[in-house]
């Protein structure tokens, strides 16, 4: 391909997203610039700390824990507060606990604090993808999540193999670093990021043109609830490459620096690859996408078991790599097709607490399996759970109804009104 015809399509990749996205992406880069506690939390644990992997296994197990008890919460704050006020009361929270997780030095208080860090850190997602899906056409919200996503690992892939070496001399900078990107998100958001509810409709009569959206809404909605339920056997997956791959590699003689160059190959792969592969698959039907990149994560894990140097574990890195890059934006559009416009914050809040489930049971599954079976034995299961994904992907979306956005198939879509003009920054 021609330098000529890379530029264009960097350009169609990225031109018709308004404003408000952008800075919402930004503040997304910033925020994983400083992603520390859930890379190498399990590191810190066991090799600066000299705590057991089951110990280090329950620590990311409340973390997640925190993710569980928060993600409905959030969902329900994100309707009813506002996506703005939700994200800021988030990323505030994120800052202080984070900052306090460092200078934790009892096993009790720091399994507390872990716990507080999972709760403010995942309460920001739902109000994240619900403004997204507020602000960006139904047809490009593909490529906007696919964006997001790519801004997510352009942060991770600069940050992770840094951060592993930074590990290698101070914990705590890593913990205190964190915190301070994570405030500055929360002042991005505040200067720059307007509110974007969508305001309801009011039919006739003065009552609203659609019906209130509650929780048991959301419970009831079958196809919705079998995605939440697939989603989580595919996170618990990829989970390991943050809980049973580090402590898999440390047993195996390798130190933080060495597992931050292998899972730093994670996020070049995405940076490098998210861009042409959403091109290939934005307009696709998200059925086989979804599976083949089901049994990708799960075949991609199972080969860490045959790895024995860096190189090797980068290899399976590259092939469960492939499934993120199609799963992320596919999965998250996928769940805004099935969700009402004034839903979005519950429907997400639910979707996300799929992965915080997973974020729970993860640390558990692979603690427990390495200690007594060892790290093959885990890898073999990950193999298992992808091919019980696709098939489920398989039996669930076969009913699935055509178009790009279920929002127009059921009659959901409205236009939201327009929202305020964000707040400049001081001196811009």
């Amino acid at each position: 391909m021609s330098i000529t015809a890379l530029r264009r399509a960097a350009r169609e990749s990225v031109a018709g997203l308004p404003r408000a996205f952008w800075w919402l992406w930004v503040s997304t880069l910033i925020n994983r610039l400083g992603a520390f506690v859930a890379t190498f939390m399990a590191l810190y644990l066991t090799l600066d700390r000299g705590y057991s992997a089951s110990y280090a296994g329950l620590v990311a197990s409340l973390h997640g824990l925190g993710g569980v008890v928060s993600s409905i919460g959030a969902g329900v704050m994100t309707d009813r507060l506002g996506r703005r006020p939700t994200m800021l009361i988030a990323q505030v929270s994120t800052a202080v606990s984070v900052a306090v997780l460092g200078f934790m030095q009892h096993p009790v208080a720091i399994a507390a604090v872990a716990f507080v860090v999972g709760a403010a850190s995942n309460a920001s997602r739902p109000a994240v993808q619900a403004m997204m899906a507020d602000i960006v056409r139904p047809e490009d919200r593909v490529r906007a999540f696919s964006l997001n996503y790519w801004a997510i690992n352009l942060g991770f892939a600069v940050s992770a193999a840094g951060a592993g070496f930074l590990a290698e001399h101070s914990y705590l900078a890593g913990f205190l670093g964190e915190a301070v990107l994570t405030l500055t998100c929360a002042v991005l958001v505040f200067l720059r990021i307007p509110e974007s509810r969508p305001v309801r409709t009011p039919a006739p009569g003065g009552k609203s043109a659609e019906p209130v959206t509650g929780m048991g809404t959301v419970l009831r909605d079958g196809r919705f609830m079998g995605v939440v339920g697939l989603s989580f056997l595919v996170s618990l997956i990829f989970q390991q490459g943050y809980v049973g791959l580090p402590v898999a590699m440390g047993a195996d003689g390798f130190g933080a620096a060495d597992f931050g160059l292998a899972l730093a190959v994670n996020g070049v792969l995405i940076v490098a690859l998210q861009i042409p592969v959403t091109r290939y698959i934005e307009h696709r039907d998200p059925r086989g996408l979804l599976i083949v990149s089901s049994l990708l994560a799960g075949y991609g894990f199972g080969l860490t078991a045959f790895a024995g140097s860096v190189a090797a574990y980068a290899l399976t890195v590259c092939v469960w790599t492939l499934a993120e890059i199609v799963n992320a934006p596919t999965q998250t559009g996928l769940v805004v097709r099935l969700s009402p416009v004034h839903g979005r914050g519950r429907y997400q809040g639910v979707y996300t607490m799929s992965w915080s489930v997973a974020a729970l049971i993860a640390p558990l599954m692979s603690g427990w399996t390495i200690d007594r079976f060892g790290a093959e034995w885990l890898w073999g299961a990950c193999a298992v759970l992808g091919t019980v994904a696709g098939l489920g992907y398989w039996l669930l979306m076969r009913s699935l109804p055509e178009g790009t956005e279920a929002d127009a198939v059921k009659g959901r879509e409205t236009a939201p009104v327009p929202a305020p003009a964000p707040r400049e920054a001081v001196g811009a």
